[in-house]
């Protein structure tokens, strides 16, 4: 993990820097600002387009009754894929780039999921849905327990908060 924030943090604006210094020798320091401004639009214009069409499918899978999976991944290469082409720079615009392509994110999306499959099978990772208990487990409604609506909290006058004497 620190190895991968020192890359980001550190060799990722070097490189960039690099690389513009080394455009900006070669087109002019106007061009290259305008080029990393052009790319910067149309990506931005890239992201919105694939993210409604994501969002669209996942739309239609929820209809249909079933976990849009596919689509969640892809909407977060596509997040992921809008701040690289937002971020100043060519090489960070390419990698943007290349998770717009639908075959990339394919690729990525195969090699995230196999990843987390052999974490769950391992152990190393768990899925849990509801609310923590005060015994440490955890409650996923009627029947496990009750799940209290943030509404439902009040202010004492001691400025503690708690339920309502009506339980409501």
């Amino acid at each position: 993990m620190l190895l991968v924030l020192f890359l980001v943090f550190v060799v990722t604006p070097i490189v960039e820097l690099a690389v513009i210094v080394q455009v900006a020798g070669s087109t002019g320091v106007m061009n290259t600002i305008g080029l990393l401004v052009l790319v910067s639009l149309v990506g931005a214009w890239l992201v919105r387009r694939e993210g409604l069409g994501i969002l669209r499918r996942a739309q239609a899978q929820l209809a249909e009754g079933r976990m849009p999976g596919r689509e969640l991944v892809d909407g977060l290469l596509v997040l992921l894929a809008g701040a690289l082409m937002l971020t100043p720079g060519f090489v960070t615009d390419a990698v943007g780039l290349a998770l717009l392509l639908p075959p990339v994110r394919a690729v990525l999306r195969m090699v995230a999921t196999r990843r987390l499959s052999r974490s769950v099978d391992a152990g190393r990772t768990r899925w849990t849905f509801g609310m923590r208990s005060g015994d440490g487990g955890f409650t996923t409604g009627p029947a496990g327990g009750p799940i209290l609506d943030v509404d439902s909290w009040e202010d004492g006058a001691d400025g503690h908060r708690r339920l309502p004497p009506n339980g409501d």
